[in-house]
């Protein structure tokens, strides 16, 4: 998945793209569970979205996992409301690929959905994962509570001092609240599952992340 402009730059403000009023269509159900893609979803389930460069192969690294309730990809961090693709790989809408992770706290702690996170891909490389460049693809921890920052970013610092040592540089990753999520096109949703031979584009450092903090969320 590359894209159109190898934009490794926020757009400046008034550069930005604008996008549209209604989201734009995409899928009703999730191809591999059958569950509804859109909230509400059950009492009870938190949520929280990573950005881990190409989003095909970052949401298969959730879906099966035992207690995620539901995936999708889509477009958060950015300016532009209910971008397309197309506008996204501009460069110019400041929109990041991102997996919306729907999961069951009662059988699923927040530490190991970071562990996933952290060791499927390379957090240290910025605007780029791999050989896909731009602000698209930059590596981001999008909370939805204020434990989910607090255990990422004590994640984080224990994960960078084993990158370092590993030879790795910092990590660049961009820990924040979650704004607007925007789901995806259809053909984009569980795309690895329907094409099970497509380009995934994701590979971690090899570094394994320390899992222990004691913020349960």
């Amino acid at each position: 998945m590359f894209s159109f402009r190898k934009k490794a730059a926020m757009p400046a403000p008034g550069e930005a793209l604008p996008g549209r009023s209604q989201p734009i269509p995409t899928a009703r159900r999730h191809f591999v569970n059958g569950r509804e893609l859109a909230p509400p979803y059950p009492e009870g389930l938190k949520q929280v979205v990573f950005g881990m460069g190409c989003f095909w192969g970052a949401e298969k690294a959730f879906w099966n996992v035992e207690g995620v309730w539901v995936t999708a990809v889509g477009y958060a961090g950015g300016t532009t409301p209910n971008p397309t693709y197309e506008e996204v790989c501009t460069g110019l809408t400041g929109q990041n690929e991102v997996v919306l992770v729907v999961y069951d706290p009662k059988k699923l702690p927040f530490e190991e959905l970071l562990r996933i996170f952290w060791e499927g891909h390379d957090p240290t490389q910025g605007m780029r994962q791999g050989n896909d460049v731009g602000t698209q693809y930059r590596s981001a921890i999008y909370a939805t509570t204020p434990e989910q920052i607090a255990t990422a970013e004590a994640s984080s610092k224990a994960y960078e001092k084993r990158l370092v040592a590993g030879g790795y540089g910092k990590i660049t990753t961009e820990i924040t609240e979650a704004g607007p999520f925007y789901f995806a096109e259809d053909y984009h949703q569980q795309y690895l599952a329907k094409n099970p031979n497509g380009y995934c584009g994701h590979g971690g450092t090899g570094v394994s992340c320390p899992i222990g903090t004691s913020v349960m969320t």
